[in-house]
């Protein structure tokens, strides 16, 4: 493994100089400056710096060059070292592609005889030759989560960074290393550097040093879920207090998460039932009419007065005579 150039202690703390610096095609961009490119990245994303690396494995936490033990098929060992290994965290691969006609270039003519085109500042073409860099480089990064002990777990998150280019980021929230995927999906699973400058980017990236179970999908939907089940059991209550009966404002929710649902998945106009329920809140007087008029076009099939579109008949008998049960 090339060994590192000294990093400064100063942090970097301009997000355009270090986007600039290191999309440049100068020198910076070798892989033997990955620590420093790295570090640089977490002065950006207001995260701490890696801890100096300690002759025990065990005690590296957070560390460049965490030394992992390899179990051959023979029975024998073999050693490796992780480029960036964060506890609990993610395991880091790091690579250095080089523009096309650069030294250390990635040889795309062997894969593609069509020349590749220029791409915007910071992202270059994805060759087949770069995304089989980019393949093996990800296959090798969990090797590396397979290598570590036992004790600390299968981390999350694995991290392939092209110095300068790019991070793949993938994710398995199991804790068994069995599924890592593109995270979040397969269009967003890869980030450029100029990438970096969207918040929602940089908030991602910050997740995954400090808190990476926070992105668990699965822990999302139960928070959201539970987010509204609580607002909805506050609707509920308030209905019920105005002397609604229970059961009439029980369908009346349901009816309302069902025209949500409908809208999700584009069987209604996207975003028609929530447009509709924003002018009602300026004009709730007509509220009651818009919406059962709405149903019993979801119910029937035809013209939905309340969003000026047709409707297809997709509701069956769930929805009941909107003539009764008014809330």
């Amino acid at each position: 493994m090339i060994a590192a150039t000294l990093m400064p202690n100063a942090p970097v703390a301009n997000l355009d100089s270090f986007i600039a610096r290191w999309t440049a095609g100068e020198g910076g961009q070798e892989r033997a400056n990955y620590q420093l490119f790295l570090s640089e990245l977490c002065d950006v994303l207001e995260v701490p710096r890696p801890d100096q690396a300690a002759h025990d494995a065990v005690l590296n936490v957070y560390a460049f060059e965490r030394a992992v033990t390899f179990r051959e098929p023979d029975g024998s060992a073999a050693r490796g070292r992780i480029d960036l290994y964060k506890r609990g965290s993610f395991v880091l691969e790091a690579k250095q592609s080089r523009r096309p006609g650069t030294e250390k270039a990635a040889q795309s003519s062997l894969f593609d005889p069509e020349p590749e085109e220029t791409a915007p500042l910071g992202r270059r073409t994805s060759s087949r030759a770069w995304n089989i860099l980019m393949l093996n480089a990800r296959q090798q990064a969990e090797q590396y989560a397979k290598a570590l002990p036992a004790s600390e777990g299968w981390p999350p998150f694995l991290i392939v960074c092209d110095v300068g280019h790019c991070f793949e980021i993938y994710a398995d929230f199991t804790g068994q290393g069995k599924n890592y995927a593109q995270f979040p999906d397969r269009q967003g699973f890869r980030i450029y550097l100029e990438e970096l400058r969207r918040d929602d980017v940089r908030e991602t990236l910050r997740a995954i040093w400090l808190d990476p179970h926070k992105l668990d999908p699965a822990k999302i939907t139960a928070r959201i879920t539970r987010e509204i089940a609580e607002r909805l059991a506050k609707v509920s209550k308030h209905l019920e207090d105005t002397k609604h009966d229970p059961e009439t404002v029980a369908l009346f929710l349901m009816r309302c998460l069902f025209t949500m649902f409908a809208q999700s998945v584009e069987l209604l106009p996207k975003d028609s039932f929530s447009d509709v329920l924003k002018k009602c809140v300026d004009d709730p007087s007509h509220f009651c009419h818009r919406v059962e008029q709405l149903w019993a076009a979801m119910d029937q099939g035809g013209f939905a007065y309340a969003i000026e579109r047709d409707v297809r008949k997709f509701n069956g008998d769930y929805i009941v005579d909107t003539t009764r049960n008014k809330v």
